[in-house]
């Protein structure tokens, strides 16, 4: 065993320490004979010859001790019972020492005992680790997993392993070779397995370098760590876990299935083989069996999936992987199996009738489901049937690889035909598929529209005509196909409308043009308009057509003067003033016109309060009493504006909005009577509460008001403070109040520009309390009625009841008699028809 020579000083203190911990070593170091526990570390004594670890105190004193046990010729107890050490502890050689003590008499007879002693070793840092070789062999496969260790170096060390003197940690130190500095392989620190890092896994590489020796260090976990090394040689091979080469597959195969298609081998036997899709499939037509063969399971389909990846992996029967999984690629090798396909069951395509000879019309483009760029993918087009033939057959051709139809021999006639049917075969390597083409030969706009006469003569309307109403009605006419863009037409004014007034709406049915009023007349404006129509196609004329003076058309309208009413100037007038303006003060001004220019007088209507009057020539508007922001704001007239020497007038509102200024004085927020009052008698200080308002605006009203008491008032009995802008309370200064109503005049200045004070009285009522309100005796309420007038109203009440029940009890009586005087009559009369 090898010992580590720790210095005295070091080994005593280590000592004391464990003691001191274990046993209470500086606490006690000496007591009476019973069983105790003490822990003593194991290594060089701290003095040379013994070590004195506790006295045991016998009883009586004059007694020998004797010392039994597992004593190793170690522990050694003297007549004082003093028990030491003679030599240093060894926790290898024993890690608990079993003791027992007793006393004996002068004669050697026991008094007390044995009493067991328990001696723990403590365990120091004084073995080395040791590898269980001096060379560790081993190999790994290239491309293995990485983390997952291929071998294991062993190392032991003789301390304690509960302690960190005995656990062991590893660690490789040098890697050689060492290519472009990156480790290649790493060890696991407790268990000491080696394995490749990432990077390992990724670049090892046989063909380059098949062996490495590692330097692997083993070092324990003390605050003085010993430490060992040893080497590891580790050989490279092989890794046969490759991915296969890129399978081709052809589609739609009638061999028996499943087939065989590549294999994969892990390298060494005992692997579980599985597939794993790389994209969720709704068929995954592959399997693997054990041995790592790799099949497809049914016929594949190009035009369905043209490729399939998926990986292969190696598993332990654990189900861990042993290496990451190998992609796999099948690509689906394409047969001719699908025929050409049109692009829709009719193909239509139009030509204008101009068109010049080798000109595309159209392009057909059919399909083929098979690889492109590949044979079975190539398509060729062939025209084998035209419908008419007239006036020729063949005045089409079609190109043989890129479908485009073209005009073969001449331009068309809508006249000729207004539409051809081809027949096309589209054909491929193995298929032929027929096509169906319509061909629709489109007029071209080579007429121009024409009118039937070129002057409409001259109409009269009244300018104050409906917007909307029909004032002529203009026909041209289109030699072009009917209905359609050549055809159609529409009229555009050119002259005589500058101002937008009139438009042209088109019948599509006719082509007639219906002029109608779009914008007022006005006779002041213009009285005759010399209209110029164009009719045009919203086709373009094609380029050796021109429209001339046959599509072009003009009248003259002639608007008659209406005696109209003034007009003014703006829809209504807003004015502002201050609302104290002297009287006769110019407030606002309106103005009108009258559209034959006659004069115009003014007057005003709806003037309620008598505020205003206006200059009938002028339209200004004057202040004739005092105006009043409080009583009426933003007030409102109209104004009449007639013509002179006729019977038109018109009307307009003018607004007035008075601004305010700081005219009323400020008055208490609201009527105080009954509602202020304090609890008689008081007890501390009472407060009431009341606020202020006035009937300005701002910056006026919700102003801050000024509270102060007024002049008549003396300050001894109140307080008063500001509580905010609009509201103050009053305190009372002491407690000696009458049971009664109390006036205080106070003083309100609402800050204003000027200022405005006004005095107001607020009565308080000191009175007895209930409820947290003013108690009052019934009797004393006003509107109340008092105890003896409730019952005198109830006396009367029960009266009048009896009185009413009396008569209707006396009228009853009086009809039941008279019904008994009643039937002894009607029992005597004869009876009718009888006699």
């Amino acid at each position: 065993m090898r010992k580590t020579t720790m210095a005295p000083a070091q080994l005593s203190c280590l000592f004391l320490l464990t003691l001191y911990l274990t046993t209470g070593y500086g606490q006690e170091t000496s007591g009476p004979l019973k069983p105790r526990t003490f822990t003593v570390p194991e290594g060089e004594l701290p003095n040379k010859d013994s070590y004195k670890i506790f006295q045991f105190q016998a009883n009586p004193p004059s007694v020998n001790f004797q010392l039994s046990g597992e004593t190793d010729g170690i522990f050694v107890i003297n007549s004082e019972g003093f028990l030491y050490l003679s030599k240093p502890l060894d926790r290898e050689a024993r890690a608990v020492h079993h003791l027992q003590v007793s006393t004996l008499d002068a004669q050697g007879r026991r008094i007390e005992g044995p009493v067991p002693i328990i001696i723990i070793v403590e365990d120091i840092n004084d073995n080395q680790p040791e590898f269980s070789r001096s060379l560790y062999e081993g190999s790994v496969r290239q491309n293995s997993r990485p983390g997952r260790p291929f071998m294991y170096v062993n190392a032991t060390d003789k301390d304690d392993p509960a302690t960190p003197n005995g656990q062991l940690n590893y660690e490789i130190i040098a890697q050689f070779p060492m290519v472009n500095n990156v480790k290649y392989f790493q060890i696991n620190s407790k268990t000491g397995g080696i394995s490749l890092t990432p990077e390992g896994s990724e670049k090892l590489d046989v063909a380059e370098k098949f062996s490495y020796n590692l330097v692997v260090m083993v070092k324990d976990s003390a605050k003085l760590p010993f430490s060992q090394t040893t080497n590891v040689q580790v050989t490279v091979t092989e890794n046969i876990w490759k991915a296969p080469a890129p399978v081709e597959i052809v589609e739609n195969s009638t061999d028996p299935h499943p087939i065989q298609i590549t294999q994969v081998q892990w390298n060494d036997p005992g692997a579980h083989y599985t597939l794993t899709e790389k994209e969720k499939l709704p068929r995954f037509p592959f399997s693997i069996d054990q041995e790592g063969a790799i099949f497809v399971t049914q016929p594949l389909d190009r035009e369905e999936k043209d490729s399939y990846t998926f990986y292969a992996n190696a598993k332990d029967d654990s189900g861990k992987l042993l290496a990451r999984p190998l992609q796999i690629h099948v690509k689906v090798k394409d047969i001719n199996d699908n025929p050409p396909t049109c692009p829709s069951a009719v193909t239509v395509f139009e030509v204008q009738e101009n068109e010049l000879i080798g000109s595309v019309i159209g392009t057909l483009t059919a399909h083929d489901m098979d690889e492109e760029n590949t044979p079975n993918s190539i398509l060729r087009y062939k025209l084998v049937d035209q419908t008419p033939t007239y006036p020729s057959n063949d005045l089409f051709m079609i190109q043989t690889y890129k479908g485009d139809l073209q005009l073969a021999k001449q331009s068309l006639k809508k006249k000729n035909s207004p539409q051809y049917n081809l027949t096309v075969t589209v054909s491929d390597k193995d298929f032929e598929t027929y096509c169906f083409l319509q061909v629709n030969v489109i007029d071209i706009n080579d007429q121009i529209p024409i009118f039937e006469k070129s002057d409409y003569g001259t109409v009269t309307f009244a300018e104050d005509t409906a917007i909307g109403t029909t004032i002529l009605t203009i026909q041209a006419t289109d030699d072009d196909e009917p209905f359609t863009g050549s055809s159609k037409i529409v009229y555009r004014i050119i002259e005589g409308d500058s101002e937008g007034q009139l438009e042209v709406k088109t019948d599509p049915q006719t082509n007639a043009g219906h002029v109608t009023i779009k914008k007022l007349l006005d006779f002041e404006t213009t009285a005759v308009h010399n209209i110029v129509f164009r009719a045009e196609n919203p086709e373009p004329l094609i380029s050796t057509v021109h429209y001339n003076e046959s599509s072009t058309a003009r009248f003259q309208l002639i608007v008659t003067d209406v005696n109209e009413a003034p007009q003014f100037s703006l829809p209504v007038f807003l004015e502002r003033v201050i609302e104290n303006v002297p009287v006769g003060t110019k407030v606002g001004n309106v103005t009108a016109w009258d559209p034959e220019h006659r004069n115009i007088r003014y007057s005003l209507k709806g003037d309620r309060r008598g505020w205003l009057r206006i200059d009938q020539t002028t339209g200004e508007i004057f202040s004739r009493a005092t105006l009043d922001r409080e009583v009426e704001s933003p007030y409102r007239v109209q104004v009449v504006a007639s013509e002179e020497g006729g019977h038109l007038s018109s009307e307009v509102d003018f607004q007035l909005t008075l601004s305010d200024v700081n005219d009323n004085y400020p008055r208490l927020m609201k009527e105080y009577e009954d509602l202020l009052f304090i609890c008689h008698p008081l007890i501390g200080h009472g407060s009431v509460t009341f606020g202020a308002t006035d009937d300005d605006v701002q910056p006026y009203r919700g102003s801050r008001f000024t509270f102060s008491f007024g002049r008549g008032n003396s300050n001894e009995n109140w307080e008063l403070s500001t509580i905010n802008g609009t509201h103050a309370t009053l305190i009372t200064k002491h407690t000696k109040f009458e049971e009664k109503p109390y006036d205080v005049e106070i003083r309100i200045n609402d800050n204003g520009q000027p200022p405005l004070e006004g005095t107001v009285s607020l009565r308080v009522n000191f009175c007895r309390c209930e409820f947290g309100s003013c108690y009052r005796e019934a009797g004393k309420q006003p509107g109340m009625p008092t105890v003896g007038m409730a019952v005198g109203i109830l006396l009367t009440t029960f009266l009048v009841i009896g009185i009413i029940l009396a008569v209707v009890f006396m009228r009853i009586k009086k009809k039941d008699r008279d019904n008994a005087e009643n039937a002894p009559a009607a029992e005597a009369q004869p009876l009718k028809g009888n006699a």
